[in-house]
Parts: C-alpha cells; sequence; structure tokens
C-alpha cells in the first residue's frame, strides 16, 4: 500500500481575538517614571479584563490545536500535517464536537460584547480607550475554525507540462529537488512515533526510579499508565508505513503495562522496580 493510500492531509486553522492592545502611551510614562530608554518596556492592556469569556475561548482553541497534533504527524513546516486514514473518521467525529462546543462559546461572546465594552471604562480605569473596542462583526470575523482535507502526494508525482526542451535540464532539477523534500517530510512525518514512544518510555522509566535510602512517597498519577496506554493505541494508526519495529515496541510497551493497577504503583516498591525493568529493556532493545 503507498502512502498516499494510507494517509491524506489536513490543515486546522483556528483563528481567535487577541483582545490585547499596546499602550504606548502608558509604556513612555513607566519609561519616563523609571528614568529607562523608550524601548526599556511595553504596556499591553487586557480589553476583556473583568470576565473570562474571551481566555476560554483562545483557552479551548489551544485544546483543539493539541488535539490535532497528538491525532497527526508533521508534513510541512507550518500548516498541512498528516492524518491517518484509519483516524479520519474518529478525527472528524471529534472535530464537529469540538466546533459545536467553539461556536457555542463564540456566540456566547458575540451576546454579552456590549456589557464586556460597557463595562471595560470600569474594569480599565484610566487606561480605557472606546477606539480600542471593535464593532461586534468586526469581533466574528475574528474567530473561525477550519479544516481542509487534501490527498497526500505520491512520491515521484511532479508533473511540469511543456514540450521546451530547453526547459528539460530544468524539469529535472526541479523533480529532483521535489523528490528530495518529499522523502525528507515522509522522513520527518516516520520519525515522529518513534519520537514520541521513546519520550514517554523515558518518562516513564524516571517516575518510576527508587532511590535507596529516600523514604519520601512520591506522587503517582492516573496519567502514569493511561498515557503511554492511549499512546499505544495512536500508534495502531500513526505507523502509516507499517514498520514492524515500531509495531513491536508498541506491543512490548502494551503487554509492560497489563494487569498493572495504579494503587500498586503507589504502594509497592517492587511492582515499580518490575514494570520500570521492562520499559527499560524495550529502551535498551530498539535503535530510536
Amino acid at each position: 500500500m503507498s502512502i498516499s493510500s494510507s494517509a491524506v492531509l489536513i490543515e486546522l486553522n483556528v483563528s481567535t481575538w487577541g483582545a490585547s492592545k499596546l499602550d504606548r502611551d502608558v509604556a513612555d510614562g513607566v519609561n519616563r517614571n523609571n528614568n529607562a530608554s523608550n524601548d526599556a518596556s511595553k504596556v499591553y492592556k487586557n480589553l476583556a479584563a473583568g470576565t473570562s469569556v474571551v481566555n476560554d475561548i483562545s483557552k479551548y482553541a489551544a485544546r483543539i490545536r493539541l488535539y490535532h497534533n497528538e491525532m497527526t504527524l508533521p508534513w510541512s513546516n507550518k500548516g498541512a500535517r498528516i492524518l491517518p486514514v484509519a483516524s479520519v473518521l474518529e478525527y472528524k467525529q471529534n472535530m464537529n464536537n469540538f466546533r459545536t462546543q467553539y461556536d457555542a462559546m463564540c456566540n456566547k461572546l458575540y451576546a454579552e460584547y456590549a456589557n464586556l465594552v460597557a463595562n471595560a471604562q470600569q474594569n480599565l480605569g484610566a487606561l480605557y480607550k472606546a477606539s480600542d473596542y471593535p464593532d461586534v462583526e468586526d469581533i466574528k470575523s475574528k474567530y473561525a475554525l477550519r479544516l481542509v482535507f487534501s490527498p497526500l502526494p505520491e512520491a515521484g508525482d511532479f508533473r511540469l507540462d511543456t514540450a521546451n526542451e530547453d526547459m528539460a535540464e530544468l524539469r529535472q532539477e526541479m523533480a529532483a529537488s521535489y523528490e528530495a523534500d518529499f522523502q525528507d517530510r515522509l522522513a520527518k512525518a516516520v520519525r515522529e512515533p518513534w519520537d514520541r514512544l521513546h519520550a514517554e518510555l523515558t518518562a516513564l522509566s524516571t517516575k518510576l526510579h527508587d532511590v535507596d535510602g529516600d523514604e519520601s512517597k512520591k506522587r503517582y498519577h492516573d496519567s502514569l499508565l493511561t498515557n503511554p496506554q492511549q499512546l499505544c493505541s495512536l500508534l495502531t494508526k500513526l505507523n502509516i508505513t507499517g514498520d514492524p519495529q515500531l509495531e513491536a515496541a508498541r506491543r512490548e510497551l502494551e503487554r509492560a503495562l497489563v494487569g498493572v493497577e495504579i494503587d500498586d504503583i503507589k504502594e509497592y516498591g517492587h511492582v515499580r522496580s518490575d514494570v520500570k525493568s521492562k520499559v527499560d529493556a524495550i529502551i535498551g532493545k530498539f535503535n530510536w
């Protein structure tokens, strides 16, 4: 199966209103009063002071981007990322849910925007300027959640339709450049699941390390086990080239965690030691 049959490209853009404004007059006063140069400090006003509605949307947008990055692999420096075909339905369903909540939060802001502006003078005091606040329609234009799906190209899929013989050498150079760039992007995408797995194994090993003579109890949270378990599940989809070594490493971690309970991790040193030994063996076995 070709890589273009096992994955698609997906581009996500979640835009928000920053609700922040540089106040040069106040900054100049601060610098002047402290005998500082004009560029020593900057003062930014929070235009949404007194309410969390704008910040809540920004945090939710960050959560959407985080999910997007977790479910995908790198492709271009900015923009499109690789989404395995096996994850498309799950990804689309979750993005639909994200969009519903995102739209509801934005609509709440639009409904409350007039009050936000009306209360701004009290919340900002002498920092308030009516001209800092756009019309609500302008605010609406700053919020959007866009998804664009496109096919993942094949290696060597470079076209330049010309019969000009003088262009033949240039076409060959461009095709070679395209192929090198394609292989570089693919290598980075294939590398990422390994990096995620190695980071999870290393973190798990570090957390399970007991220092001789140290009687203090570490804190162990459910995520110590659920994070690697979730990664093991996700890696079955992120392994878009069907790398048998990656699958073997994934299975070994999965087996190492079978039957392990977080309460036992908290209470028993021999359980921590046993799991750590298995994790360390996986780290030592594979070529990272």
